[in-house]
């Protein structure tokens, strides 16, 4: 399988969780305030895992794509996920664009299909998060491939504190992600991703001084 890697708490939870089924992981540059401290968290954690860390250019998005998350870190509203004024940082498609391209590069390398860390917290905000999104994307994907290649997503119905607990109980090193949204040296502990990180793992009992940003 190929994982969609962005190098935050989720996705790299995913790759150590199936590291056994992950054939390479791919993280995309798209432009956002936090995608190069993300990717290098994504780089580190394949090379602890021995697995293969592809990184494909997606700039056109940063230069054609309205989003807050696109435009600095003064764009960032502060609050809660489920807060309306985090609609600002929905990058248009995005996991439908990084999907298509996952897709063509499973099937180039003959793998069996693709991985994706959404869950169900992203469901409020992220149309291309929710359930009915992830079906009609799979089945494109299956319908678009010689091979009828799948599109996996075990975390769709999991909570992101459900989650952390997956990472405990695997012994992932969460100072090895990154997820502001501001995308500064440290987490700014204000935004929507840095509420929402706080709060799964306040739920999992990390604690927080152990989730300094390390990569």
């Amino acid at each position: 399988m190929l994982l969609v890697l962005s190098g935050g708490m989720d996705s790299v939870t995913m790759l150590h969780e199936f590291a056994p089924r992950i054939a390479a992981a791919v993280t995309f540059q798209y432009g956002s305030n936090h995608n190069l401290r993300e990717a290098r968290c994504a780089r580190i954690n394949c090379e602890l895992l021995g697995i293969e860390w592809i990184e494909i250019d997606l700039s056109f998005m940063g230069k054609h794509f309205h989003s807050s998350l696109l435009e600095g870190a003064d764009a960032i509203p502060d609050g809660h996920y489920a807060d309306d004024n985090m609609r600002s940082t929905v990058v248009p498609f995005r996991n439908g664009i990084m999907l298509a391209v996952a897709a063509g590069l499973a099937e180039s390398r003959g793998l069996r299909g693709v991985m994706i860390a959404n869950h169900s917290g992203d469901h409020t905000i992220y149309p291309d998060c929710r359930p009915e999104f992830i079906r009609s994307m799979g089945a494109a994907i299956s319908d678009g491939t010689f091979d009828h290649l799948v599109l996996e997503a075990p975390y769709t119905d999991l909570t992101k504190g459900e989650i952390a607990m997956r990472g405990k109980s695997l012994g992932v090193d969460y100072t090895l992600t990154y997820s502001c949204y501001k995308g500064g040296p440290k987490h700014c502990g204000t935004c929507g991703t840095c509420v929402e990180r706080r709060e799964a793992l306040e739920f999992a009992g990390i604690k927080l001084e152990e989730t300094t940003y390390d990569c």
